[in-house]
């Protein structure tokens, strides 16, 4: 991952509503919530919540799919994981033990 995304992620996720969002949808896993659900849950206003959950998705960390007349959003699990191994990377020395529970490659 490069330092532009990474910091498009950090930007996307350091606002409270959007971390909600995100994180609701991480608890929700793959089979995601509509975008009114999700509304409802955070208790937004549903044109604010669009804003929001499109700079997530801009960041890649939230996907979408319409379903007739809804949008399912879902959290993108690849882009989550590849923020945190870009976060993780040089930690500790490459310490195997801290690689592997990152789910990064040991050093």
């Amino acid at each position: 991952m490069e330092i532009s995304t990474a910091t498009t992620a950090f930007a996307a996720l350091a606002q409270e509503t959007r971390l909600a969002a995100f994180r609701l949808l991480v608890r929700a896993g793959p089979a995601g919530l509509p975008a009114g659900e999700i509304a409802r849950a955070l208790k937004t206003a549903p044109s604010t919540l669009s804003t929001h959950l499109g700079l997530l998705q801009r960041a890649g960390l939230v996907s979408s799919e319409r379903r007739s007349r809804q949008i399912v959003y879902r959290a993108d699990f690849a882009g989550a994981g590849a923020l945190m191994r870009f976060l993780m990377k040089d930690c500790c020395k490459g310490h195997p033990a801290v690689r592997a529970a990152i789910g990064g490659e040991a050093a």
